[in-house]
């Protein structure tokens, strides 16, 4: 079976984007690890989009419920560009990504964001990759699928609400295929050098739009379509 690591380097030598019409993206990243702080960091590395060039997104929402994105691109040709209406902003920044072992991944944004993160499979995400499998193209276009999806997941992985298709905070409709999962294990982070803390569930989960971040860290290898900003 292969590791995070060969996925994602996979992912870099031959990045892919889905065939559709509407705005695409596809690679890999941390969903999200909230910590007992109150922050929350995800990471978005996308090595295909229909945008732009490839690029890297830090997700961080601080404990007073503030998000901010750090990218290695301008914001209307990142994430910004479809959830930074529900930011204070976005910094350009380098971030790199070293992997330290096949299941451990170094990410920094120098100055702002130091985070490693351990994932691990578990028989839930061995069991929902092996689902992934034998779902066609169509399944993972349809709404009412990826919804079932998220419940199925939500309930499966004890993630809290995950909500797979919805509205961007930007008002755009989105589709996200996480075609295959594993469990973050450990994370430890500093931001701005300060540590975050040990990871554990918000009080309140946090969402941007109608994406809702995992109260369980994840990493996926992924593709999200977005409907055209009017």
């Amino acid at each position: 079976m292969k590791s995070p690591q060969e996925w994602a380097t996979s992912a870099e030598r031959h990045p892919r984007l889905p065939a559709g019409t509407d705005e695409r993206v596809s690679g890999y990243g941390v969903m999200a690890v909230p910590f007992a702080s109150g922050h929350v960091l995800g990471l978005r590395r996308w090595t295909a989009s229909s945008v732009s060039d490839p690029f890297t997104s830090i997700w961080h929402r601080d404990p007073t419920g503030r998000w901010h994105f750090y990218e290695t691109s301008q914001p209307s040709f990142a994430c910004s560009r479809w959830f930074g209406d529900g930011t204070s902003g976005s910094t350009l920044s380098p971030i790199q990504l070293t992997w330290s072992s096949p299941t451990e991944l170094h990410i920094a944004a120098p100055g702002l964001v130091d985070w490693r993160v351990r994932m691990e499979s578990t028989p839930m995400t061995r069991a929902m990759n092996a689902m992934s499998c034998t779902m066609p193209m169509a399944a993972w276009n349809s709404a009412p699928v990826l919804r079932m999806m998220g419940r199925l997941a939500s309930r499966s992985l004890g993630s809290g609400r995950l909500g797979l298709t919805g509205v961007t905070s930007n008002g755009q409709r989105f589709k996200a295929n996480p075609y295959r999962i594993w469990r973050v294990a450990e994370s430890s982070a500093a931001i701005r050098g300060e540590p975050a803390g040990d990871p554990a569930p918000l009080e309140q989960q946090a969402r941007l739009g109608d994406f809702w971040l995992p109260q369980q860290g994840i990493f996926a290898m992924g593709r999200v379509s977005m409907a055209h900003r009017d």
